[in-house]
């Protein structure tokens, strides 16, 4: 907690996310609490690593072939590394605030009777809930490279129509609604 302009700030960390979303098990989680949230953030992790339909500085290759022409070897290697390591990162994003980040909650307790253990603690339990964490990741990495298989790419005219007077004011009254939502509470 910090003092800023008179107002107690409370930190939020991804930790305390991931906290917050383990109480209720799967019903916890924020995609439940916010599907709106989710679909703009999904929407926005394709645009923002310029992946099908949003592939709009890719899509100069069909007429002078783009970064294609300049890179070859292992540069050329090195920029989809690149590219993919950046989907991937914004997956991790969307397991850890949407899905609950490292936690199964999902109770399987013939798990533990299997391995003859009384809590998932230690370094088995960290080691399940990196496990966790990457196949909740490679589920949203398997959604991406799916919508890019079945989606045409969109004209430019089109991604800012969708930006700028669809998923703004979409976003925004989701953000009024919540916060509304959270004063009635109090």
């Amino acid at each position: 907690m910090s003092l800023w302009g008179g107002l107690i700030v409370e930190m939020i960390s991804t930790v305390d996310i991931v906290e917050a979303q383990s109480k209720y098990g799967f019903w916890g989680w924020n995609l439940w609490r916010q599907p709106i949230g989710f679909l703009v953030f999904l929407i926005s992790s394709l645009a923002e690593c310029e992946r099908l339909p949003f592939d709009l500085p890719e899509a100069e290759e069909e007429l002078v072939a783009g970064y294609q022409t300049e890179y070859s070897g292992i540069k050329y290697g090195l920029f989809y590394v690149a590219s993919y390591l950046n989907l991937f990162v914004s997956s991790l994003f969307v397991t850890v605030l949407y899905l609950g980040g490292w936690n199964f909650s999902i109770g399987l307790p013939w798990i533990t009777e299997i391995f003859g253990i009384d809590q998932m603690s230690g370094i088995f339990g960290r080691i399940i809930g990196i496990l966790i964490t990457l196949v909740k990741a490679y589920l949203f990495l398997f959604l991406s490279i799916k919508t890019r298989w079945t989606l045409p790419r969109m004209r430019m005219d089109q991604l800012l129509n969708l930006g700028w007077k669809f998923l703004l004011p979409i976003s925004l009254g989701n953000l009024l609604l919540t916060t509304s939502s959270q004063l009635v509470s109090l």
